[in-house]
């Protein structure tokens, strides 16, 4: 037996309790996990609260990434007693996710952990992390060198936002952090690295098709009109790598940057993309993560406060990290 957070309805209203709970009753998948961490975040908020349409169906174990150790594996890729990490895939809304202490899920969906990370680092890095790492990588992939320009970061003070900024630093890259709230977020954004910072204001007004080239590069994670001034803002040949739809889904610009100035858009999903690729981008973060990353304000939760924990933080009441120890 062992212990999960379950989410049902009852007159349409989404309860969440602890339940004990026996691997037979596991959806199917490939590999057995002992679950040593999880993660709280947003989205995890939203459907343990009902505050969102989140879960696709029910019973329901949230929580969109876990880390752990394989206990039984039919796939030859995994081993008893193998890390691994796993990020997206749709756990937590039509799959059983991280927050219980065991998990059987497919083996396409997982990752070996890389061997310098532990399972709470993995889960401060989480799906945002993988996220901004896939992003930069789509960046340095296109040609794209610290000579080139600046690099725009839009909603930097966000989870993958904030990651591109310390990865894109990191790499020697100058780069220009936009937010909402400069006077709560300005100096962190510049000890992640950030060159300087940029109100949010300056994106939101209506782009015209082409304004003056500014940007090398930029990680979009607000979508719409932000992104529609992001474009209209590149150099020749720039790069944006777009992954985020907070703004809306509309893109009110024109094929003017794409073909005058032949900028590249690029789309970045990281449930969709390849193993090889996640594989290399968790490797890629395990190297390039400064130390002072994990120094970052991490809330550590136990299960049972979870349900209280995923209500403050659709309330903005929790800053930084929130990881649930299994």
């Amino acid at each position: 037996m062992f212990k999960a957070l379950v989410l049902d309805q009852e007159d349409k209203k989404t309860i969440a309790g602890i339940r004990q709970l026996d691997t037979a009753q596991l959806p199917d998948g490939d590999v057995l996990i002992d679950v040593d961490y999880s993660s709280l975040n947003y989205k995890d908020g939203l459907a343990i609260t009902g505050k969102g349409k989140i879960v696709r169906q029910f019973p329901m174990v949230p929580g969109i990434d876990l880390a752990g150790k394989v206990i039984e594996s039919s796939d030859d890729r995994y081993q008893a007693g193998d890390s691994v990490v796993l990020t997206g895939w749709g756990v937590g809304e039509g799959h059983w996710g991280g927050m219980a202490e065991k998990a059987r899920l497919k083996a396409d969906w997982l990752v070996p952990l890389p061997k310098k990370l532990d399972g709470k680092q993995a889960m401060m890095i989480g799906t945002a992390g993988l996220t901004a790492m896939l992003c930069v990588q789509a960046i340095v992939d296109a040609g794209v060198k610290p000579e080139s320009g600046e690099i725009l970061v839009t909603g930097a003070s966000g989870g993958v936002g904030s990651v591109a900024v310390t990865l894109l630093a990191q790499l020697g890259y100058q780069v220009a952090a936009v937010t909402g709230r400069i006077e709560e977020n300005g100096e962190l954004l510049k000890q992640l690295g950030a060159s300087r910072v940029i109100e949010r204001g300056e994106f939101e007004e209506p782009a015209r098709p082409l304004e003056k080239q500014v940007w090398a590069g930029a990680v979009d994670t607000v979508g719409s009109k932000v992104l529609a001034k992001v474009l209209a803002q590149m150099d020749y040949n720039g790069t944006v790598a777009a992954c985020g739809l907070a703004g809306g889904f509309d893109l009110p610009t024109t094929v003017m940057p794409f073909i005058l100035r032949n900028v590249r858009l690029q789309g970045v999903d990281s449930v969709s993309c390849p193993f090889e690729k996640r594989q290399q981008a968790w490797q890629r973060l395990e190297e390039l993560l400064p130390a002072s990353f994990y120094q970052q304000a991490c809330r550590e939760v136990a299960l049972e406060e979870v349900a209280e924990c995923a209500d403050a933080i659709t309330r903005g009441q929790i800053t930084g990290r929130v990881v649930i120890k299994l």
